[in-house]
């Protein structure tokens, strides 16, 4: 199976996505995400000015190697750049080799070691009322666990809240699930620390006292506390009994999470902005995590995620893979072979795509009673209507920015 043709097919259904689409001489085509939201051109170039001359004339049964190959002899090893690039081609090989022998790549990764994955949706509120309705109508849909997002008072607009303000350029798409404004400037948000930590255990004893004890509940603090604010609201989140509190703190200081684990048992997810096993070392090894946040798309593709989860593995650190919606459904196709694969699955983001995406990208995955499963299709089960894709032209687009009271700029 030599490789003979390889595109890099960028479209804006309803938001940007990067796609790789690989063809052997023979006639099988494999497709790999090459999303990287905000920055996707960046990727594009990458692909196409340096990662697809290599591919020409390759052998697209040899993944690893694959994998060495473009990841050594780069010299320039890791980023996100990099390693969405990596895990296109990843991707798309896996899609071709299940498509040679026939059958789905959980298959090829070992079989099936569940029968579905649990996933988690994105309920938020301006207010109580309208977070309630939220996970009220996330219920209705099937979800089983929940991520509660909220307004706090005297902030305008911040992160996670479906009903806050979209633009011309995004009408129609949920805030929370593409808060990305196309076009022009990057949007800005408002931020404060201390109200967010008084007004959050409050939401969160509501939530609790509205829908009983029994409910998974997920929340997100997006990197925006100091490690003793990510400690204080660890603590004071404990009498809800969390899943999991997410990015509590930002994780290049990954000394960091020591201070956060002295002072709260409430488990912890990190990892959505890694690249590498080599970002996972230290908190793996001294198990400052309960979950393993990456997205197969930004983590070198299957190959490299799949080696950063036995690695937690062997820590009980069990998977969490990021999957909104800048992650395609090619890559999230990926993400559930992949946790259908391992034992150390825990959960997977699961944020439904729009009609127009689901039109180009055409899917064998399923969603029923809460769970996940990838299907039984050859390969990865995605296929992309390049016609369709036509249809949309990327549209340049920004992810929002923080900025406190006195003008600071503030993680997002």
């Amino acid at each position: 199976m030599i490789i003979d043709k390889a595109e890099v097919i960028v479209t804006s259904p309803d938001r940007n996505f990067v796609t790789l689409k690989l063809t052997t001489d023979d006639g099988l085509t494999g497709l790999g995400d090459a999303t990287l939201n905000g920055r996707e051109l960046a990727v594009v170039s990458y692909l196409s000015e340096h990662v697809v001359p290599l591919l020409l004339g390759r052998d697209a049964s040899r993944i690893e190697d694959a994998w060495q190959f473009l990841y050594r002899s780069a010299y320039w090893r890791r980023g996100p750049v990099t390693m969405a690039a990596i895990a296109a081609v990843d991707m798309a090989l896996w899609d071709i080799k299940g498509k040679a022998a026939g059958m789905p790549v959980y298959q090829l990764l070992g079989g099936a070691s569940r029968s579905g994955l649990l996933a988690y949706g994105h309920a938020s509120g301006k207010d109580t009322d309208e977070l309630f309705d939220s996970v009220r109508e996330h219920q209705e849909h099937g979800y089983r666990a929940i991520r509660v997002q909220t307004g706090v008072p005297g902030l305008k607009s911040i992160y996670g809240i479906a009903s806050n303000a979209t633009y011309e350029a995004n009408a129609g798409v949920r805030y929370d699930h593409e808060p990305a404004q196309r076009g022009g400037l990057p949007n800005e948000e408002d931020w404060d620390t201390r109200s967010y930590l008084r007004h959050i255990p409050t939401v969160f004893e509501a939530v609790r006292n509205e829908f009983g004890p029994e409910l998974p509940l997920l929340h997100d603090g997006h990197h925006r506390m100091t490690p003793i604010q990510a400690a204080q609201l660890g603590k004071s989140l404990e009498p809800y009994d969390l899943f999991w509190l997410e990015d509590c703190t930002p994780a290049e200081n990954q000394e960091a999470l020591r201070l956060v684990r002295q002072h709260t048992t409430t488990p912890l997810a990190i990892g959505e902005i890694f690249n590498t096993v080599w970002d996972y070392q230290q908190i793996v090894r001294e198990q400052l995590i309960d979950y393993v946040r990456s997205a197969v798309t930004h983590t070198g593709g299957i190959t490299h995620l799949k080696k950063v989860l036995d690695y937690a593995s062997q820590y009980q650190i069990k998977s969490g893979m990021h999957g909104p919606t800048d992650i395609s459904p090619v890559g999230m196709a990926a993400a559930m072979h992949l946790g259908l694969a391992i034992h150390n699955f825990g959960i997977q983001e699961y944020m439904k795509h729009g009609e127009k995406t689901d039109a180009v990208f055409q899917q064998s995955y399923t969603w029923a009673d809460g769970f996940l499963h990838p299907g039984e299709q050859p390969g990865l089960g995605v296929e992309l209507d390049v016609d369709e894709a036509g249809k949309y032209p990327y549209i340049r687009a920004y992810l929002p920015y923080n900025r406190l009271a006195d003008g600071t700029v503030h993680d997002w």
